[in-house]
């Protein structure tokens, strides 16, 4: 057991049964007697948000996907915020982004290496959720990120902004865009993805409006973040709806992944593209003509965030309720429903401001 678990353990122990323990003393406890502890003392645990941070943690990032351009700009940004903090940071996770059993794995991991927190952006809203519910057994932190768990599987979910905000607006790009008419599609990630799913419903329920009677949604298309699967969907979309007018796609490796394609057809100019991207992906598209404009928060701020988030949760500043509030690299957070923290609304990118950006 590391001397920052063991500590924990003890604490948790002494908050129970009211005995000032010292550390030999914990030595004559059984883990199970250490973790039923540990789980006691945690329901009942009280926010402090003048506690000071604790120096040392350790703060497991488990990204849906490593080496996803994505992830790998959020993941950096949690570990500069870390090191900042005086925290250590380390990152684990599967190669493919539906590869779900393995990032069960990784939690199993992360768990048995007796890490403090750890960040995960979920593949599935409950695969985790065993996997997740042990980790916290065990006295670890959970803060989800980009992608959310059932909220009783963690402590908090960091949001990139208001699901609501980002299905919306990605419709109404779309629909200026082609003029409220026209035929138009949707290239998701997974299909278990849950924040893909969440959007989805929202631009759904947006396009139930009566400013867009003339549009029509055809399909909902799944590439499963992965590049060439993606492009080929949207070579299907083209042939199978020839009339297509444009396509949203709101995840950063189905969009440059429609944009190459588009780019390099007959399509390109013709049917529109929006969605979720980074100014470094798509820089050229805008230029070119592919992309009018297209809109995302700044990853690296997410990462940012969720390793903060998982700091304050650690060092007892946050329980993940609702209405708690704390202080993330000079900004303060309030806690919604099912401890959900709003990083901010997204960012609207084309040909005018894109240069402006760098990630």
């Amino acid at each position: 057991m590391r001397p920052s678990s063991l500590r924990r353990s003890c604490a948790a122990l002494a908050a129970v049964t009211s005995l000032a323990l010292t550390v030999t003393a914990c030595g004559g406890t059984t883990k199970n007697d250490v973790k039923d502890a540990a789980s006691a003392a945690t329901s009942a645990q009280k926010a402090d948000p003048k506690a000071e941070l604790k120096k040392g943690l350790t703060v497991g990032f488990l990204p849906k996907q490593v080496n996803n351009p994505y992830f790998t700009s959020a993941d950096r940004g949690g570990a500069k915020a870390l090191a900042e903090l005086g925290e250590t940071y380390k990152e684990v996770g599967p190669s493919s982004a539906t590869d779900t059993s393995g990032q069960v794995s990784y939690v199993n991991t992360l768990t048995q290496q007796q890490v403090d927190a750890i960040a995960v952006s979920a593949q599935d809203p409950g695969a985790l959720c065993t996997a997740l519910k042990q980790a916290m057994r065990n006295g670890i932190k959970i803060v989800t990120y980009d992608s959310d768990t059932k909220p009783d599987c963690r402590d908090a979910f960091v949001s990139q902004a208001a699901a609501e905000d980002l299905g919306r607006t990605q419709v109404q790009l779309l629909a200026r865009q082609i003029g409220y008419q026209g035929e138009i599609a949707v290239l998701s990630a997974a299909q278990t993805a849950t924040n893909q799913n969440t959007w989805i419903g929202f631009m759904k329920d947006e396009l139930k409006e009566p400013k867009y009677k003339n549009v029509k949604l055809v399909k909902v298309a799944y590439g499963n973040d992965d590049a060439q699967q993606s492009f080929q969907q949207t070579q299907g979309l083209l042939q199978e709806y020839p009339d297509l007018k444009g396509i949203v796609s709101p995840t950063t490796v189905g969009i440059k992944a429609a944009a190459q394609y588009l780019s390099g057809s007959k399509y390109r100019g013709k049917v529109r593209l929006t969605g979720l991207g980074t100014p470094n992906d798509l820089r050229t598209y805008i230029k070119n003509g592919t992309i009018d404009a297209f809109e995302l928060w700044d990853p690296a701020k997410l990462g940012d965030l969720a390793a903060r988030t998982a700091v304050a949760l650690s060092s007892g500043q946050i329980t993940g309720r609702q209405g708690e509030t704390f202080t993330a690299g000079g900004t303060e957070y309030t806690l919604g429903k099912d401890g959900v923290i709003n990083l901010g609304r997204p960012t609207v990118f084309d040909a005018e401001n894109i240069d402006q950006f760098d990630f």
